[in-house]
């Protein structure tokens, strides 16, 4: 398809309603005209992450390779930034930049995306994006659910054949399942790490733990140094330590069971990862299949990059959020630190815990505990079909084994 100058740099369909389903995300594959295809393309149901790492990447993940037990297949890791850095963008503007290069290059003809809502900056609404110059639009941070898979069907209906898709672990998986009854032309999926994710409503509750002036907090990001960063409308920012952040004072349900129970942190299915996570105050690159070398080759000179820090022992914080969370998935209130000795163990995490890779792994060892022992008390039954086995093996050294029922 060639491209249509008239046709709108930036487009949102209309979407249909949701079929309500229980551990649902609004991937948005419920609200296309299959609404029975969640069956089989639903992360929350019965997960095949040996099949589809095959299908994606010619081979699952090596167990016997370094990290890949953690983050997935890969060709390689870097840590990375842009430079320029683009205005505006999340951190640099990798991800931005990319579909930027595949419209003008003509390799795709649409992005499928999120934007912000027009009356409240952090809600997002999945867009099609035609020309590069729409993706100046999309940048940033949105936090809710976003019913992205919904678009697959008006791209296609208006000509899409050559797409480009920026998604989170749930959406890719679900993309992933169905890739094959597309009939795409071609597929590149730009995948970004995420956990934790909230309605938009729950996310503004937690803004206004944060400032007396919420609607004034323009950027908000969890960085891998231990803190999060807020920017204001003034021009000021703050950075709050994890351990200063009134976590505790949200409500049981503020992160939904689908988020407490989710596998794939890293986005394994994505052609490419792009994420802090691993990045020590940069942005951190998994290249994961050719697919992914092509998309993080686009930047050219634009990219500067080098090898990811690794340092820290991740075992104690790990431990110590496996007995919080074992407290928590048990309806026992969570231990509080003294508020006295927050600041000066905020000032040491820093400097002495786990950074680079090993905040990496950290994060990727506690997703998998918290899945284990919310599913446990949650959903026992779903635990079995839930559950793949390096998930297992990920907290084996924590003591955590499956019970009867539990695994295969």
């Amino acid at each position: 398809m060639s491209r249509d100058d008239h046709e709108p740099a930036v487009w949102a369909p209309p979407l249909a309603a949701a079929v309500p389903r229980s551990l649902c995300t609004d991937c948005g594959i419920s609200r296309t005209s299959t609404p029975g295809d969640c069956g089989t393309a639903c992360q929350f149901i019965k997960p095949d992450y040996t099949a589809l790492e095959t299908r994606v990447h010619g081979r699952p993940r090596d167990l016997a390779k370094p990290d890949e037990l953690f983050f997935g297949p890969f060709q390689h890791m870097v840590r990375a930034s842009l430079k320029p850095a683009i205005p505006g963008a999340q951190w640099t503007g990798i991800t931005t930049r990319i579909a930027e290069k595949l419209l003008e290059s003509g390799a795709v003809t649409a992005v499928l995306t999120m934007a912000p809502d027009a009356q409240d900056k952090w809600k997002p609404v999945p867009v099609i994006v035609t020309r590069a110059e729409g993706m100046a639009q999309v940048r940033g941070m949105r936090m809710g659910y976003a019913p992205l898979l919904a678009l697959l069907e008006p791209v296609r209906a208006a000509g899409h054949t050559r797409i480009a898709v920026i998604g989170i672990p749930c959406q890719v998986h679900a993309l992933r399942a169905l890739e094959a009854k597309l009939g795409l032309e071609a597929l590149y999926v730009i995948g970004t790490p995420c956990s934790d994710n909230t309605t938009t409503a729950n996310f503004h509750e937690f803004l206004a733990l944060l400032s007396d002036k919420p609607e004034t907090i323009t950027y908000l990001e969890f960085r891998a140094d231990y803190h999060v960063e807020l920017r204001f409308d003034d021009g000021r920012t703050k950075a709050v330590p994890f351990l200063m952040l009134p976590l505790s004072d949200l409500r049981p349900d503020f992160f939904p069971l689908t988020c407490r129970t989710c596998v794939d942190y890293t986005n394994s299915l994505a052609d490419v990862t792009v994420g802090y996570m691993a990045g020590s105050g940069e942005q951190w690159l998994v290249v994961r299949n050719a697919r992914g070398a092509e998309l993080v080759a686009l930047l050219g000179d634009e990219l500067r990059t080098e090898a990811p820090a690794d340092s820290g022992n991740r075992a104690g914080p790990v431990k110590g959020f496996l007995a919080n969370t074992e407290r928590a998935a048990g309806g026992l209130p969570l231990r509080r630190m003294p508020k006295w000795l927050r600041p000066i163990v905020g000032w040491l995490m820093p400097r002495v815990g786990p950074k680079g890779l090993e905040f990496g792994r950290a994060r990727v060892e506690m997703k998998a505990v918290e899945t284990i022992l919310h599913l446990r008390r949650e959903k026992p039954r779903r635990m079995k079909a839930m559950i793949p086995p390096h998930v297992w093996t990920l907290v084996a050294p924590y003591g955590l084994k499956p019970e009867p029922g539990e695994s295969d």
